[in-house]
């Protein structure tokens, strides 16, 4: 089912006879000799220590420094460290080892990461402005004299324009993810490996996944949306104080469903693009791999947000302040009539700025993703044996 090297799930290939060559126990031969016939007199047990290291005696002298022996402390010596043949130790990874990953992916494949991530970027970001600038309809005005009535409905029209105009980049911004995650998620999979990666290979190998990714994207967002609305609906439908409330008590119910499924299927991706599996499959592979691991997958996912949208915000300040600088409408159409968003000058400099935030961003997530995958699969399946085999490192072949 999976020809990729040490990521075919568990069940997906027939397990018989996979144990046939495995040594077991000698059984015992009749007359040879067993428990029964040992001599009435033994000799006295000895004492038994720890095993010491060669020239360790009670007058031995301390090793040296060069010497490549380790001062042994009392009991046993430390556990010898896990193979790395990339960029993570092939064990189950900490939080920090996670982040490094992801970013030692993005150090030794700068180029395939970066130059795609940057392409991406630069074609959705270039879609957006064209959209804003030529589709989408103009803000509405906001009267900073009005009160009362007036005022109310002015604030629901500027909501009401501003989710219309948000949409669309949403939409650009799914896409653009949908095609960086496919690519990078290849591109850490070899890197976990040790093995070079270029952009054909990433490519060719993501490229026949899209359309299952693009499938997987469309339900998880139409599930989201679903959520949502079974929340806000009645509230809305029903309106006046009532309302009101009813929507105070649905939109945090719906909210919180909505961060559980998300976290319970967040690693349907990585499922889907590494074990080449179908939508409903690979959703079903991240529910069982984040089972009685919910609070530390939203853990790292939440650490990894709040550090891409501290990342975003320090790129994003400068190239705003600028923008608003360089527009010749000033401060006041963006604080009353919102018209500035809409103008040449500041769609070029703040687009400038979310490229470059995409660009980091992007690596990241999809690194921290696909790494977060395979710690739990090290955790739950022992894939790191199959990956220290797929990687050819001595003493893990299955040949005898």
């Amino acid at each position: 089912m999976n020809d990729t090297p040490g990521w075919a799930s568990p069940g997906s290939a027939p397990s018989e006879g996979q144990g046939a060559d495995v040594p077991r126990p000698s059984e015992p031969v009749a007359g040879s000799g067993l428990a029964g016939n040992w001599s009435p007199t033994q000799p006295p047990g000895a004492q038994w220590s720890p095993p010491t290291a060669p020239g360790a005696g009670p007058g031995a002298p301390p090793p040296g420094p060069g010497s490549g022996v380790r001062p042994q402390g009392p009991g046993w010596g430390q556990p010898p460290a896990a193979a790395k043949p990339g960029v993570i130790p092939l064990r189950p990874l900490g939080i920090g080892e996670i982040l490094d990953g992801a970013v030692s992916t993005m150090r030794a494949h700068w180029r395939t990461v970066l130059g795609f991530t940057l392409a991406v970027s630069v074609i959705a970001q270039i879609v957006t402005i064209l959209v804003q600038r030529y589709l989408l309809p103009e803000p509405a005005v906001v009267d900073p004299n009005a009160t009362g009535p007036e005022a109310l409905r002015q604030a629901t029209e500027s909501l009401q324009s501003t989710l219309i105009t948000g949409v669309p980049s949403m939409l650009i911004t799914l896409i653009a993810t949908l095609f960086t995650t496919s690519v990078l998620t290849v591109v850490i999979s070899r890197s976990v490996l040790g093995r070079p990666v270029s952009l054909a290979d990433a490519w060719a190998e993501a490229r026949p996944r899209i359309p299952q990714l693009l499938g997987l994207t469309l339900l998880l967002t139409l599930m989201s949306a679903a959520i949502m609305a079974l929340g806000l609906l009645p509230g809305l439908l029903v309106g006046s104080t009532a309302g009101a409330g009813l929507v105070v008590i649905g939109l945090p119910a719906s909210l919180a469903v909505l961060l559980w499924l998300m976290v319970r299927f967040s690693l349907s991706s990585p499922a889907l693009m590494l074990e080449r599996q179908s939508i409903t499959t690979s959703m079903r592979r991240s529910a069982k791999l984040v089972t009685n691991a919910w609070w530390r997958t939203f853990g790292v996912l939440a650490l990894t947000w709040l550090l891409t949208a501290i990342v975003a915000m320090i790129i994003a300040i400068p190239f705003t302040i600028i923008a608003v600088v360089v527009d010749s409408s000033g401060g006041d159409s963006l604080l009353f009539d919102g018209s500035m968003f809409s103008t040449w000058p500041y769609l070029i400099v703040s687009g400038i700025g979310q490229v470059i935030t995409a660009t980091i961003v992007y690596p990241l997530s999809a690194g921290v993703m696909a790494l977060l995958y395979i710690d739990q699969r090290i955790r739950r399946e022992a894939l790191d044996l199959e990956l220290a085999r797929a990687a050819g490192l001595p003493g893990y072949d299955t040949g005898s």
